[in-house]
């Protein structure tokens, strides 16, 4: 389920001057604030900074008075070029703190420093930015019919004993969240064997960890004896209680779960690649909550064994409250280190699209969903309709754009405004796998989401409960992430050479618009699993192998031989439509023609991340040396500054003019209607571009057009349209929260989160029972 994770505000610029008829207190203006970084050095995270100036010590898990001393528990991102961080480490133990985690893939430390101490460490040279460990949570089946994914290019037939087609096999998919029960029915493969092949657990009590004076940095060498203590210290393979919380159970079995039920009664709940193979990596504890430090921990692990395991998705039904941007949160860094590292990333985009007054939100989209290199998926209802034409989009899906704050060199904050979320796919009361735990009397106990809300999220099934087939129903965007990320196994069960990169353009390019929704809503439309699939089967396999050998260039043929682009249509449940022909680039800009994906363009390349006019290049390095496989296992990464190059190529039409300046009463720019805008490009409309996009000296060409004037959430601005424009969202002492809709800190509900006093009011109902 999902929380708000930034400041909160609402749409300003030159382009919006109607409907402003309430502003919300200026107290909420005063914490909204973002805390200056330092003139040299890195940023200090605003909730952070708040606390290291204010005048008591907080009730924050993240802060803590040891003897007299406050002390905060930080994530520490640096870009020095020391891949040990000697000196840093050093700094931090010799002035009196502990550095308890080294975050080698992500360039980051967590560690417990004086709150005294966070200035003068973020004015060190080799830090780019200081962020407290906020807490994190969890944010022909029914599925499959409706998401296209029994067609005669996916899955001829399925029932609940048997189908043939793509079904994920040898694709390994992680999904980071609460744990997944390892003896759930909906995991077994044909042969009646478990396809979760590895539950490993980071929940550390890092949080409890107060100690001084220490560096519990260890060696990842493979074979080492360190690394074979650290597996030993996380696995969680044997466990009775793999998931008493519920959420990751259920993500896993949408993603990948199998309908082989004995009882009659039971629906068949058929996930979307029902034989790839599950990795849990559990980061959230019994009560779906979690850090930042224990989640960048979990994908770090999925880094590192992902060639050697085969897993090529990630699933990340979580979100962090962050006031940064998306290039010094560490969240988002480990996110954009698993993407470079090849693994495609999907991430929920938040639940945050709806506040309790029942006007719409912008700018909730959740960390590290606000990342460029991640694929941020929001929901739709489908009515209980196996047709696609009455799908809307859910009124607590978040909306778009990112809201990340920075200050630029002349000392102003600035804001990201990235558009997000990237699609959209099924997110309401989707019935799957339902986690239970066997104590040593052999009693079935429910987990805490179905124990909690039983009457709610069990009972309305109205089938016959047998373990361990158990089922619920859950709502949220963290359940419509693993319908893409199921589609991602898909994709690449068919076409081993697709990038991450490249399969996000291709779910964007085949998704089907939803009437009446704009870009900030829907992104680029509803999923499309069998457009995707003909697209990918007609593309080269050997695209990822090309770009690491360097052996593509812009505007090479993509087409496998003897392959054409296909017709640009597909039909599901009877109904043909056209796809979208829409791709996001670069952040802001909007691209479309078959050119796009036909011809090589160089964003496809994983290790590349364009967005506010910035484009970086971050590089895995790999271990190597006697018996260690080589290009296996990731030491580190190296992220500079992109050379000069083609980023897309001439052919490829930019829809930005044709979008227009960002206008919300006029229906333009960023909140143009998706489907207005892909009829428009379907009949020739468009900017063809003659000389392409380039990086030329560590300047973009032609960057920031659909964003021009920027769009700048002003400080809670409600519009006489009902629609509340909020800077991201606060949460109540930074919280990650797990995508799913459940939403009981401290006593708080339904999304009323407080943070110095100030009240923000989200409707998290339909994301916890499910909307009409």
């Amino acid at each position: 389920m999902n929380l708000p994770t930034r400041d909160s505000a609402a749409i300003e610029g030159s382009t919006i001057r109607r409907g402003f008829i309430h502003l919300v207190a200026s107290a909420f203006a005063a914490t909204a604030a973002l805390v200056a970084a330092p003139a040299q050095g890195g940023e200090v995270a605003r909730e952070l900074g708040e606390i290291v100036h204010g005048p008591a010590i907080p009730r924050v898990r993240w802060a803590r008075d040891v003897n007299g001393t406050l002390f905060v528990q930080a994530l520490v991102l640096s870009d020095s070029a020391d891949s040990s961080l000697t000196d840093l480490r050093a700094f931090i133990v010799h002035a009196g703190g502990s550095v308890l985690k080294r975050h080698i893939a992500t360039h980051a430390l967590t560690v417990n420093v004086p709150a005294s101490l966070v200035d003068e460490l973020s004015r060190r040279s080799d830090v780019l930015s200081v962020t407290p460990n906020r807490n994190t949570h969890r944010t022909a089946s029914t599925l499959e019919t409706i998401t296209g994914s029994l067609t005669s290019h996916v899955r001829t037939n399925s029932t609940k004993t048997s189908y043939s087609g793509l079904d994920g096999t040898g694709i390994g998919i992680a999904i980071v969240d609460s744990g997944v029960m390892k003896s759930h029915d909906a995991f077994l493969n044909g042969s009646g064997v478990t396809r979760v092949l590895r539950n490993v657990s980071m929940l550390h009590t890092t949080l409890a960890n107060w100690t001084t004076g220490i560096d519990a940095t260890t060696s990842p060498m493979p074979g080492s004896l360190a690394e074979t203590q650290y597996e030993a210290s996380i696995a969680n393979d044997r466990s009775a209680d793999q998931d008493t919380f519920g959420h990751g159970t259920h993500v896993a079995a949408v993603a990948a779960g199998r309908a082989k039920y004995y009882a009659s009664s039971t629906p068949d709940t058929t996930g979307i690649a029902p034989n790839a193979n599950i990795y849990d990596v559990q980061v959230l504890d019994s009560t779906g909550s979690g850090t930042i430090s224990d989640t960048i921990e979990g994908i770090e692990w999925v880094i590192y064994h992902a060639k050697q395991y085969n897993i090529r998705v990630m699933n990340l039904s979580l979100a962090s409250s962050s006031s940064q941007t998306w290039q010094t949160d560490p969240l988002c860094a480990a996110a954009r280190s698993a993407t470079a590292a090849g693994i495609t990333v999907v991430v929920a985009a938040g639940n945050f699209g709806l506040s309790t007054t029942g006007q719409e939100v912008y700018g909730g989209i959740s960390s590290p969903g606000d990342d460029p290199s991640v694929i941020t998926v929001g929901a739709v209802n489908y009515h209980n309709s196996l047709s696609r034409s009455v799908d809307t989009v859910d009124h607590f899906s978040s909306r778009g754009p990112t809201r990340g704050s920075y200050v630029d060199a002349s000392g102003v904050s600035q804001h990201d405004n990235l558009l997000k979320p990237d699609l959209v796919a099924p997110g309401n009361r989707i019935v799957s796998g339902a986690a239970m735990s066997v104590t040593l009397l052999l009693f079935d106990n429910w987990n805490k989401l179905a124990n909690t809300y039983y009457s709610n999220l069990v009972a309305p099934l109205n089938i016959r409960q047998i373990y361990p087939q158990t089922q619920m129903q859950l709502s949220g965007t963290s359940i419509a992430a693993p319908v893409v990320a199921g589609t991602a196994a898909l994709l690449l069960q068919a076409n081993p050479g697709l990038t991450p990169p490249l399969i996000k353009a291709i779910l964007q390019y085949t998704a089907q618009p939803v009437p009446g929704f704009n870009l900030l809503e829907q992104g680029a439309g509803l999923l499309n699993v069998d457009g995707a699939v003909v697209l990918a089967r007609a593309l080269r396999t050997d695209v990822a192998s090309a770009i690491t050998g360097g052996k593509i260039s812009a505007g090479s043929s993509m087409l496998a031989a003897g392959m054409s682009m296909p017709t640009q249509t597909s039909t599901v449940n009877g109904v043909t439509f056209n796809w979208s022909r829409i791709a996001f680039a670069g952040g802001g800009h909007i691209v479309s023609k078959a050119a796009l994906v036909t011809e090589y363009q160089p964003i496809y390349d994983p290790r590349v991340t364009w967005a506010d006019g910035i484009v970086r290049l971050r590089q895995p390095i790999y271990w190597s040396g006697g018996v260690i496989p080589p290009n296996t296992y990731v030491r580190r990464f190296v992220d500079t500054a992109a050379p000069n190059q083609t980023l897309i190529t001439a052919g490829v039409v930019m829809a930005d003019g044709l979008a227009g300046s960002s206008d919300l009463t006029a229906h333009t720019g960023m909140f143009v209607p998706t489907a207005s805008l892909s009829g428009w490009l379907i009949a020739g409309s468009g900017a063809t571009l003659a000389q392409g996009v380039v990086l030329n000296e560590g300047v973009v060409l032609n960057e920031g057009v659909v964003l021009n004037e920027g769009v700048v959430l002003n400080e809670g601005v409600v519009l006489n349209e009902g629609i509340t424009l909020c800077e991201g969202i606060v949460l109540n002492e930074g919280v990650v929260l797990n995508e799913g809709g459940l939403l009981d800190l401290g006593g708080l509900l339904y999304g009323v989160l407080s943070l110095v006093g100030t009240i923000v009011n989200f409707d998290l109902t339909g994301a916890l029972y499910g909307e009409p």
